[in-house]
């Protein structure tokens, strides 16, 4: 093998290292996104880091809590009672406790409440996650 076709044989190789390389690492490269300060709200945030996210997932509350066996319980109390408080409150725990869970285990690193990053100033697009947290539940 002559000196020019061993430069272009590891040029050619370099180049598809290259190629590997960033192929590899695109997914890692996505451009980190935040809330803007004056528009975070704790209330709608359930799992992650509001000022440094790449992968937003969102879900409907209402549905996973209405979804817990304590809700249920507390709909055969009489509301306003200690006892529905407490119910419904348990029934809140468990929902952030189901939604944390799929924080952890999927690629998700942040979620909030649907809607909320939709409507910022520039919108954030989310990916509807309810059905991963209901199966939580489960």
């Amino acid at each position: 093998m002559n000196l020019q076709s061993q430069i272009s044989s590891i040029a050619k190789a370099m180049f598809l290292a290259t190629l590997v390389f960033f192929a590899l690492t695109a997914g890692s490269m996505a451009e980190s996104m935040s809330i803007p300060s004056e528009s975070v709200d704790d209330q709608r945030i359930f799992w992650g880091n509001a000022n440094n996210f790449k992968n937003p997932g969102s879900v409907d509350y209402i549905a996973i809590v209405s979804a817990t066996d304590a809700y249920e319980e507390a709909k055969q109390v009489e509301s306003g009672t200690a006892r529905y408080w407490i119910l419904v409150n348990r029934a809140n725990e468990t929902a952030v406790r189901a939604i944390s869970a799929v924080g952890r285990e999927a690629e998700y690193d942040l979620i909030v409440a649907a809607g909320y990053l939709e409507r910022l100033d520039p919108p954030i697009e989310t990916e509807d996650i309810t059905e991963l947290a209901l199966a939580k539940l489960k």
